[in-house]
């Protein structure tokens, strides 16, 4: 199976040396995430009472909570819907092509470090995303927000929030879109048995490239409620089929799981090690691939989060923290049983969507690669629209100008276009050196907040014992201040329309 590991356009040594120089910053800028990452995840673990695992039930339930209504009167995006956007950003190639990448560079035990960073990264997913709605504002056409709107209105540091709009538009609407466009060329090739690495291969990346933009031009031209709507529409259904797919492959090798069990164990703690430096290099590729596919702490779900109409901000704090969970320990699971349970080599080289979908054929036949190939397509296509949403609220903060968001969507179809041509390597690198920046500033501006956060929690939690259906009110909190949403001008109208939905649950 052929990987997209060298651009077909290379001039000289441009393109290796751009590859090592920015390898080598993302290796230096991670010895600085990790410290923060961890250490953040630990901290408001403690202050949280480890929500992210006592409250799994809880989270559960609020999922199915009924959409509210937004100031204006009209149905409001539901908790639900606004979690299918943000898992249109985290379940993408980092679930198929960022695991295997992994595996194939540090081997089984990467995967270890994936679920422990989703066990502790669980505990920030849910302060970002409650603080998001806690701080979101009030537009014409519903609610927004995000890091950059709690940084400013919850920090009082607008150049904080202005700086963190600039680096998650540039990481998620151009970079991370480049991964996926990059990630659909990969998997096409594979369906159509095309060596990526000839010169050969430029038109048809150009022509991919093409479709893709203008797929994505006919939806970002649409607004959030087409992209939360088509989100909703085709996020849980490739998600259960690829599901289904992986547990076929576990059943009809379950002798052979305790052995790929032990594998992720030992190697996870460098009694095998690989040819990535040893324990830490394992660490750090599981971690970083466990960051890119969950995204917990990163700043990105609470955009989405932002933008539901619910009754109280920790509600979407225990949707997005289930978020977390659906993502790593679920879907980026199955794509490591699948690549491990086809005994792969590990440490030669750099492989992405196409380990994957050599894997899947070798268990269940070469047409598994083509079902792989309509698989990578949805969960890559759902992720730029995702991916764009993120990028449009932060223009929206940086900038109200009309004429700004045109711009802006243009560069968007560039980026998209410039991933079906790049490296696989470069992108991938690209993509960790921004996220890494990304995660730092709004880890934290989270940990300067998580008083806040757990006042509010406090409050949820307070009404719960009390067999009430949990409803915010500013006047809850006097002492939290640079509220919008919350800020008490509709209270009346608010209680009572969630007593309302809460009878008609009861009903």
């Amino acid at each position: 199976m052929v990987s997209a590991v060298c651009l077909p356009l290379t001039i000289g040594g441009t393109v290796e040396q751009l590859i090592e120089l920015v390898g080598t910053v993302d290796t230096w800028v991670w010895y600085v995430v990790f410290v923060i990452l961890i250490g953040a995840g630990v901290y408001l673990t403690v202050r949280t009472r480890a929500v992210q695992w006592r409250s799994i039930p809880e989270m559960i339930r609020v999922l199915g909570d009924p959409p509210g209504e937004d100031k204006d009167g009209k149905k409001g995006i539901s908790s639900f819907r606004a979690f299918t956007v943000s898992a249109a950003a985290r379940v993408g190639t980092g679930n198929i092509a960022g695991v295997a990448l992994a595996i194939s560079l540090g081997g089984p035990g990467a995967v270890f470090w994936m679920w422990a960073i989703a066990a502790v990264g669980g505990a920030s997913a849910f302060t970002e995303s409650l603080l998001g709605q806690l701080y979101k504002r009030t537009g014409r056409h519903g609610y927004y927000g995000g890091p950059a709107y709690y940084m400013t209105h919850g920090l009082n540091a607008k150049w904080m929030g202005a700086l963190f709009a600039v680096i998650i538009t540039v990481t998620y609407a151009f970079v991370f879109n480049s991964v996926q466009s990059n990630a659909i060329v990969d998997s096409l090739a594979g369906s159509f048995s095309i060596d990526l690495t000839s010169s050969d291969s430029m038109m048809f990346r150009v022509i991919v490239g093409l479709l893709i933009v203008v797929l994505t031009a006919l939806i970002i031209f649409g607004g959030v409620r087409r992209i939360s709507a088509i989100t909703q529409a085709v996020v849980p259904i490739m998600a259960i089929a690829y599901v289904v797919l992986g547990l076929l492959v576990v059943v009809l090798n379950i002798t052979e799981v305790p052995n790929m069990v032990a594998d992720i164990v030992l190697g996870a703690f460098g009694i095998r090690e690989f040819a990535v430096g040893g324990l830490f290099g394992v660490f750090m590729l599981g971690m970083q691939r466990g960051l890119f596919s969950n995204e917990a702490g990163m700043g990105s779900a609470p955009n989405a989060g932002a933008t539901a109409s619910i009754s109280h901000p920790a509600k979407q704090g225990y949707v997005q923290s289930l978020g977390v969970y659906f993502d790593t320990w679920l879907i980026c699971s199955m794509t490591a049983f699948i690549v491990l349970l086809s005994n792969p080599e590990f440490g030669d080289s750099a492989q992405g969507a196409g380990l994957t979908q050599s894997a899947l054929a070798a268990q269940l036949g070469d047409w598994a690669i083509h079902f792989l190939t309509v698989a990578i397509f949805l969960f890559a296509f759902s992720s730029v629209l995702g991916n764009y949403f993120y990028g449009e609220a932060n223009i929206m903060f940086l900038t109200g100008s009309r004429k700004a968001m045109i711009v802006f969507r243009v560069l968007v179809l560039a980026f998209v276009m410039l991933g079906a041509v790049a490296a696989l390597e470069l992108v991938w690198a690209m993509a960790n050196v921004s996220m890494a920046f990304m995660v730092t500033i709004n880890l934290i501006a989270i940990v300067l907040l998580a008083p806040v956060a757990i006042k509010v929690l406090k409050n949820y939690e307070a009404q719960r014992r009390r067999g009430e259906e949990p409803v915010f009110r500013g006047s809850d909190l006097p002492e939290i201040t640079g509220l919008d949403a919350w800020d008490g001008t509709d209270l009346v109208t608010t209680s009572m329309f969630w007593t309302q939905q809460l009878k008609k649950v009861k009903r």
